[in-house]
């Protein structure tokens, strides 16, 4: 069973990581998803109301993105609750993809503001792992 695990996880994709990571995020995801449903209903109309363009995934996957670092390096606690860059980059992915497909109630909206977010925390902070671990992080 470890080689099935160790397999799926390596070869990327959002199926585990994702999984493993909401159980024991504390309220924090949380958070960063209520954050960006109220920009959704603030700036684009409500749920499902958004348009399916490429401009306006940038636009909330960069917000609910942007909001997410901010709150880390305001509160270093949830630094230290969500340990490695690994954990921090899915829980930001998540919340943007979340908030993506909510905004336009379409499932390949939330995968593309799921990677945008990726590309934006190691743009941001440099790395998205430690130890050398981002190629799971980054495979799609």
């Amino acid at each position: 069973y470890d080689q099935i695990w160790l397999g799926s996880y390596m070869s990327g994709g959002v199926g585990f990581t994702q999984y493993a990571t909401a159980a024991y995020t504390d309220n924090i995801l949380d958070d960063y998803c209520y954050y960006g449903l109220d920009y959704i209903k603030s700036k684009h109309g409500g749920l499902g109301k958004a348009k399916k363009t490429q401009e306006v995934l940038n636009d909330i996957a960069t917000e609910v993105t942007l909001y997410g670092m901010e709150q880390y390096e305001q509160y270093p606690t949830a630094l230290e609750s969500h340990f490695g860059g690994s954990q921090r980059a899915t829980v930001l992915a998540a919340a943007s993809g979340i908030t993506c497909a909510l905004a336009t109630a379409n499932s390949n909206a939330g995968l593309n503001g799921w990677y945008l977010s990726m590309l934006m925390h190691k743009e941001g902070w440099s790395r998205l792992g430690f130890f050398g671990y981002d190629l799971q992080d980054q495979c799609g």
